[in-house]
């Protein structure tokens, strides 16, 4: 399978390959047209900014002519079963050719079926039959938006008997076939990882790190009985920090996201973990021979 590239970004409007953004949040608006030293670019959650929501659009446009803008979308539902939407593809590319947006990503997942929407990011088996119909699907998003399209890997707590090979596998074949690129959550490797006890060095170890659009980095909940969940509402831990070190080492630079939605504090703690993502990469840097 051959997929047309897309156009290339917008150099002007394209995040620096070392730059680290955060998500824009409501409570950060104000604070984010205001401060005097901001972060690198900022993603959006595509899906806050589509239809009527004029309040929403109106801080976007002030934000957007500061600072570079890609989008995140999560109910693209590329592995369900029926058709994709094509009034959400129009939405969607109306909304990045507003904002000059450098990419759109979504997840590798399905989020409804029989038309309704389940409002969460759904595993699938990881099969043969899969990889294609993904692939088709991810190909003709990145077509019909006429820009780079970049496809986000599952934090995850069930695994399926029909699986044919592990995730790492899959998510590289689907992106490979797809011609699109990778939105690699760091955290939700590592996340995984833990639920599913396999290694997360060599699941980055089975990725063209050269084809990551933007890097994830969020923090999670450990729950008493040692389940991960993907809560996005703490600060990155350690060993997520490692395992992005150990990302940046294989595949660095590429534009690095700090993820926070939920218990939401001040910006300045957010732009504190961005500031240590600019930390570590100038550590694997200095320990590069």
């Amino acid at each position: 399978m051959f997929a047309t590239p897309a156009p290339p970004a917008s150099p002007a409007r394209a995040p620096r390959q070392d730059g680290v953004g955060v998500g824009l949040r409501p409570a950060h608006y104000r604070e984010l047209a205001e401060i005097e030293v901001g972060p690198d670019y900022l993603e959006i959650i595509t899906e806050n900014f589509l239809g009527p929501a004029p309040a929403p659009r109106r801080h976007l446009a002030r934000l957007a002519a500061r600072y570079p803008i890609v989008l995140h979308g999560v109910s693209l539902n590329l592995l369900g079963h029926e058709p994709l939407d094509e009034a959400y593809l129009d939405q969607v590319a109306r909304l990045a050719d507003d904002v000059d947006a450098a990419f759109v990503s979504d997840h590798l997942c399905w989020t409804g079926a029989h038309g309704v929407s389940h409002h969460d990011l759904l595993p699938t088996p990881h099969t043969e039959a899969l990889v294609d119909f993904a692939a088709t699907r991810a190909a003709y998003v990145q077509r019909r938006l006429g820009r780079r399209f970049a496809l986000e890997n599952l934090s995850s707590y069930v695994t399926f008997a029909a699986s044919t090979m592990d995730e790492a596998t899959f998510y590289r074949r689907v992106v490979d076939a797809a011609g699109c690129g990778f939105m690699l959550d760091v955290n939700n490797v590592y996340v995984s990882s833990q639920n599913h006890g396999f290694d997360p060095h060599g699941y980055l170890a089975a990725l063209d790190l050269g084809r990551v659009v933007q890097v994830h980095l969020a923090g999670h909940t450990r729950q008493p009985d040692g389940l991960i969940i993907d809560t996005h509402d703490q600060p990155i831990c350690d060993d997520v920090w490692a395992l992005y070190a150990a990302a940046w080492r294989r595949g660095g630079p590429f534009p690095t996201l700090i993820e926070w939605d939920a218990r939401i504090p001040p910006l300045a703690v957010v732009m504190a973990e961005a500031a240590r993502a600019r930390t570590v990469q100038g550590a694997v840097a200095e320990a590069a021979p």
